[in-house]
């Protein structure tokens, strides 16, 4: 399934809503709930839609978030420079500025860890 173009003048948040409500499986399901951990990490998080994606910012960008066949993805955009203890950090580990978050089906989200990363991402946003 390709993803369709918002309808013009949705909101960012209709965008997403969008994209979640085309993956009825596991991959709409793992969506939803990083956004709702994502938007109730910090109030003053921002929902943007760029390059046909779900985008969270606070200070700059925060992560994005892609739906593929296998997985969902988190790139935080400046995660390279981001601390990682628990290791939550699983795919683009050797770029040079982006880190990512893939979660596969049946894959829990480690929702302190996940809280922990995106207060990082926009610590370093915001100190930058």
């Amino acid at each position: 399934m390709s993803p369709a173009a918002p309808s013009p003048g949705s909101t960012p948040a209709e965008c997403i809503d969008s994209r979640i409500s085309e993956y009825p499986d596991w991959r709409g399901e793992t969506l939803a709930q990083v956004r709702a951990i994502i938007l109730k990490t910090d109030p003053g998080i921002v929902e943007e839609w760029k390059w046909n994606v779900p985008v969270w910012s606070k200070g700059g960008i925060i992560c994005t978030g892609e739906v593929y066949k296998k997985a969902v993805k988190l790139t935080f955009a400046k995660g390279a420079s981001l601390p990682d203890p628990d290791g939550i950090f699983t795919s683009s580990l050797d770029g040079r500025v982006r880190r990512a978050i893939d979660y596969a089906e049946g894959e829990k989200v480690k929702v302190t860890a996940l809280r922990a990363m995106v207060r990082a991402a926009i610590k370093h946003n915001v100190d930058q």
